[in-house]
């Protein structure tokens, strides 16, 4: 960007709004290994909505037709099922359908703004005021779409309140706002509980405090989702001969779940479950594998470093038996961590047209108190949502599956 392009311009609004926007989705985060690729040329249905592949967890919709306010509908493919046509019997009025179904997520505008200062305390070109907007923008709407992500999966803020946190708990009056959509709570026979609360535990009041993630927990989640009537559909990664032996499914825990996984599995055992992920990427190459995750019973675990945590006392809403949601307690003297199990199509991200620069992005600067100060912001077009669809009239969280697990401090 040469530094003679004058503040407003709109050469700096179309180049600085894809720029924010690529570095946004290239940061390494939460979010960013487990969407799928953009569609290629062939791919003409979703080409037309800019629909990411439906092989990963979140789905990426980049519909330039619609703007804020609107909603964007995701489409779902299933599986065709149905009896075979045997010998020389007739196949005409047998075709098996291809059935989908859709879910409208509601997109809207998000803005954020930084101050560069004032002229004696920059001394410093536009030319450079401008990278460093644009690089301190992308990592602020990196962590917010991170973090949107994040909460709307768990189906809940969670009472954690670190520095890095951009979206505020859940009892800010402006939380509604920011994440755009409804959070919707864990379905009810999409979650478990950890450590030795027993099958039976229906509700998190029945978690103690030593009921830490473990091992045994990740077999039963397995069996679990291998007696499924409508089973969760795996992740696909390209270059994953296993996939169709051995699906593959994603678990995020937080530092303290993996922590106490650690600490309760015998050292082979861990050498074991280390060396599981190592040998299921031989051949290929994938952001998820990278770092030191485990692999166990099929189930990819990653250690995040952001958590959706609840504190010994804390309200949390859960669904009953009869997906009703409630709100029960956490028992006193226990923390709950909440580890993300994750299959295809977990997540819709829908970003839409921006107005003014008619892309997902808008790059806005402007000078101030009598041109003193440069001010610049970006806005985004955009929504996310889970995935929860009703099967046979039960609602159903699509693609994504909950475990909760006592995770005190570490002292």
């Amino acid at each position: 960007m040469p530094t003679q392009v004058p503040v407003g311009s709109a050469l700096a609004r179309k180049v600085f709004s894809v720029a924010v926007f690529a570095a946004t989705q290239r940061r390494p985060s939460f979010s960013k290994n487990i969407t799928g690729a953009a569609p290629k040329q062939s791919d003409a249905e979703r080409k037309l909505k800019g629909q990411t592949s439906p092989d990963f967890p979140i789905v990426r919709i980049t519909d330039l037709s619609k703007s804020a306010g609107e909603s964007v509908s995701v489409d779902l493919f299933n599986i065709i099922k149905g009896k075979p046509v045997t010998g020389d019997k007739k196949l005409s009025g047998k075709m098996m359908n291809l059935t989908y179904s859709s879910m409208d997520i509601r997109i809207d505008q998000c803005r954020g703004g930084v101050d560069t200062g004032g002229r004696m305390a920059q001394q410093r070109t536009l030319h450079q005021l401008r990278q460093i907007g644009a690089a301190n923008l992308a990592g602020w709407n990196s962590r917010l779409n991170d973090q949107q992500c994040q909460v709307h999966l768990a189906g809940a803020r969670g009472d954690d309140t670190g520095s890095d946190w951009v979206i505020p708990l859940a009892t800010d009056p402006e939380f509604g706002e920011i994440v755009v959509n409804t959070i919707k709570a864990p379905t009810y026979n999409r979650k478990i509980y950890g450590g030795g609360a027993a099958d039976s535990t229906t509700d998190i009041t029945g978690v103690a405090a030593a009921d830490y993630l473990a091992l045994e927990d990740i077999d039963r989640l397995r069996a679990i989702l291998d007696e499924l009537v409508f089973p969760m559909q795996p992740i696909r990664i390209p270059g994953d001969e296993a996939t169709d032996e051995n699906p593959l499914f994603l678990l995020q825990v937080t530092s303290r779940q993996w922590h106490y996984l650690q600490t309760n599995t015998t050292g082979q055992t861990w050498r074991t479950f280390l060396a599981n992920a190592h040998a299921r990427s031989e051949g290929f190459k994938h952001p998820l594998f990278l770092g030191t995750p485990g692999l166990w019973n099929g189930i990819l675990i990653k250690k995040t470093s952001r958590a959706i945590r609840f504190n010994a006392g804390s309200s949390m809403q859960e669904n009953n038996s009869s997906n009703v949601e409630v709100a029960h307690t956490v028992p006193a003297g226990v923390t709950v961590d909440r580890a993300i199990l994750l299959g295809a199509q977990a997540l819709g991200d829908v970003y839409g047209r921006h107005q003014k620069s008619d892309f997902y992005f808008n790059w806005h600067e402007e000078e101030t108190d009598h041109g003193n100060t440069l001010e610049i912001s970006t806005a985004s077009i955009n929504g996310k949502a889970k995935i929860t669809l009703d099967v046979d009239g039960v609602p159903t969280d699509h693609g994504v599956f909950v475990v909760d697990s006592a995770a005190p401090a570490i002292t």
